[in-house]
């Protein structure tokens, strides 16, 4: 019996989605999963009816309420540990590096909106000062990461897909979706994102999306 619901947006679109919905299913939660198409005319009016900020993704769990994707990262935390790295120091850095992600990088987020849908397709325009900044800090972070903590593991902190993974993995897909040019730490840790059995569940699941899910303004972005 299900112990609740997740409400995500559309899998080939919502960054958003896919942060709270890593978590969830790599700590195990018992929940049905909801998808409200976004961009649609009833869009916001489904999605305010169920989250109390009027957007996705959303978590009750137990009758517990949870919705922006770091606090459903942290709550999902509390429950699988690992999670978050062990050691102290890799465990303040992913905090850290998660933190700024939730907040920063608006360059990337605007020029390359994730659509899995895209596959290697460069911007017509030349990347702007502040996307090529924000490309260069992405790519620091990863390969700091790896070499300070990743050891013999695919991931930023090793072997675990940790909440830091989660809230990178968005841009790991934009990267891939626009071909962007970065490192040779950061290209193997691109591949590996993208071979985690969850993260190929949730592409295959954003492409049996039916076809009336599309917006138009995310599929002509050049």
């Amino acid at each position: 019996m299900s112990e609740g619901r997740l409400v995500i947006g559309t899998k080939r679109y919502s960054s958003w989605s896919l942060r709270g919905w890593l978590p969830v299913r790599l700590a195990g939660l018992n929940v049905s999963e909801e998808v409200i198409p976004l961009r649609q005319p009833d869009s916001s009016a489904r999605i305010a009816q169920v989250s109390p900020n009027g957007k996705v993704p959303f978590l009750e769990h137990h009758n517990v309420k949870i919705w922006d994707s770091l606090a459903i990262a942290e709550y999902c935390a509390e429950l699988e540990p690992k999670l978050w790295p062990e050691n102290q120091d890799a465990r303040a850095m992913a905090r850290s590096i998660s933190a700024e992600m939730h907040s920063g990088f608006q360059g990337v987020r605007s020029a390359m909106p994730m659509n899995l849908g895209r596959i290697q397709r460069q911007l017509k325009e030349p990347l702007s000062d502040t996307i090529t900044k924000d490309i260069v800090r992405i790519d620091s972070i990863w390969t700091e990461a790896r070499r300070n903590f990743g050891g013999s593991g695919g991931y930023l902190f090793g072997h675990h897909f940790t909440n830091a993974d989660i809230a990178f993995a968005p841009i790991v897909a934009r990267f891939l979706s626009y071909d962007v040019n970065v490192s040779d730490v950061s290209r193997a840790y691109i591949e590996s994102v993208r071979k985690h059995p969850l993260m190929e569940r949730w592409y295959e699941e954003a492409d049996r999306e039916p076809e009336e899910w599309l917006v138009d303004a995310f599929e002509t972005i050049e």
